[in-house]
């Protein structure tokens, strides 16, 4: 692990005096939450106008609940870690601050994020959602059993090229691919593999497309890995199953390559989502919000925070720390990022892909749970072999009616 990062402070908060302190709520546990304590320990020992409190709050799930319910008790923090999934749903409820003026005070400027990240928290020219741990799904291989195989040494390019090497790494107990459940975001994977398709969870207005030839396609060939080719199975958690062997392949987030690469005991191999009709790859991960609620003094304390955890000096550390891409275009460019990269091949595989990748359709990202309703389709579907027209017919009905009030809202507050 290289040596601690002497970074140089944001620019000061004006006239404050002694230290605001600021709450932050964060999500991560295990190495990626030590990599986050760090974020925070460094801010707070490179500059005195700020202090952090810094407060772990459980999965992205169990923040964004929290937060709902500390929102109406009136008790919110300032600055709060949201996923994809979840940040839009307090954006159309007033409850994020816009962050325009402060990150021209603070000298941050939209440009200098990586762009299809920073468009994605942006709504009428305002920004809301600044990138922070974000991430796009890796084809992660196991280099040893490849070479066993007498495969070359690469990700596949389609699905079908992958369909013909899967036999020779399915030896009982290790299958070649595995899917993860509902609770471990396979509609975030699929999300990729239905475009892949040529399909669609839904149009940017809402309109449900899952049900759609394409998606059923894109279905099917999940069903089939699983039920009819058998070189694919479920798995609770597919990042433990891999780094155990019982895997020769899976999509996950590079959010987990840090941790991966350090407890796999085999070589390991990354590449691009293979192609089905043509490629598809979704961004995901968190990103900082400051609560509209958060009172007028802290207000650029809080900015000040979240412009070095996202700045162009830590955005390196963290990506090297964790996996998490650089979100912002300089740490890409940085000696210090391009000499990992040498070093790390791996971990410069999502950087690569990244110009390829697109923002997730509404369905998923924007309906309050429609992570969820997806996935557990998909579960029904890839385990229980349930007929794939007849289950997305159900998750578009499901769909419509959970997002009627998120896009009343939505209506009410883009008018």
């Amino acid at each position: 692990m290289p040596a601690e990062p002497t970074v140089a402070a944001a620019p000061t908060v004006a006239a404050i005096g002694s230290a605001v302190e600021i709450t932050y709520w964060g999500s991560f546990s295990g190495a990626l939450g030590e990599a986050e304590k760090l974020t925070v320990d460094t801010f707070n020992s490179s500059q005195q106008d700020v202090k952090v409190n810094y407060q772990f709050q459980g999965s992205y799930a169990d923040t964004a609940q929290k937060l709902t319910a500390a929102v109406q008790a009136k008790q919110a923090p300032d600055v709060s870690l949201l996923s994809d999934v979840w940040w839009f749903s307090f954006y159309v409820n007033n409850q994020l601050l816009p962050l325009n003026d402060l990150m021209a005070t603070e000298g941050v400027k939209a440009e200098d994020y990586q762009d299809v990240l920073i468009k994605e928290g942006t709504r009428k020219g305002q920004v809301y959602w600044v990138p922070f741990a974000r991430s796009t799904p890796l084809f992660y291989y196991n280099k040893d059993m490849w070479a066993a195989a007498g495969l070359p040494d690469r990700a596949p390019e389609t699905w079908a090229e992958f369909g013909e090497w899967a036999p020779k790494l399915t030896k009982d107990p290790i299958f070649a691919f595995g899917h993860p459940n509902a609770a471990s975001f396979i509609a975030w994977l699929f999300q990729g593999v239905i475009w892949q398709h040529n399909g669609l969870y839904s149009d940017p207005d809402f309109t449900i497309r899952i049900q759609e030839e394409n998606g059923v396609r894109a279905a099917q060939f999940y069903q089939d890995t699983v039920q009819k080719f058998k070189w694919a199975t479920s798995s609770k958690d597919v990042a433990t199953d891999f780094v155990n062997g019982q895997l020769a392949a899976i999509m996950n987030s590079t959010g987990g390559l840090a941790g991966i690469e350090k407890n796999a005991k085999f070589k390991l191999g990354t590449g691009f989502l293979p192609k089905a009709d043509g490629f598809g790859c979704p961004t995901g991960g968190a990103g900082m919000a400051i609560l509209a609620s958060t009172p007028k003094e802290k207000q650029q304390a809080a900015m000040k925070w979240i412009a070095f955890a996202s700045g162009d000096e830590w955005a390196a550390e963290w990506s090297i720390k964790t996996g998490y891409m650089p979100v912002r275009k300089k740490a890409v460019d940085s000696e210090k990022m391009q000499a990992f990269f040498k070093d790390h091949t791996n971990f410069k595989t999502a950087v690569d892909q990244l110009p390829q990748t697109r923002p997730q359709d509404a369905a998923r990202v924007y309906i309050r749970g429609g992570d969820e309703i997806i996935g557990k389709g998909l579960e029904r579907i890839v385990v229980a072999s349930e007929d794939i027209p007849t289950v997305w017919a159900d998750v578009k009905k499901e769909l419509e009616e959970t997002a009627k009030p998120t896009i009343e809202l939505f209506k009410k507050i883009e008018a």
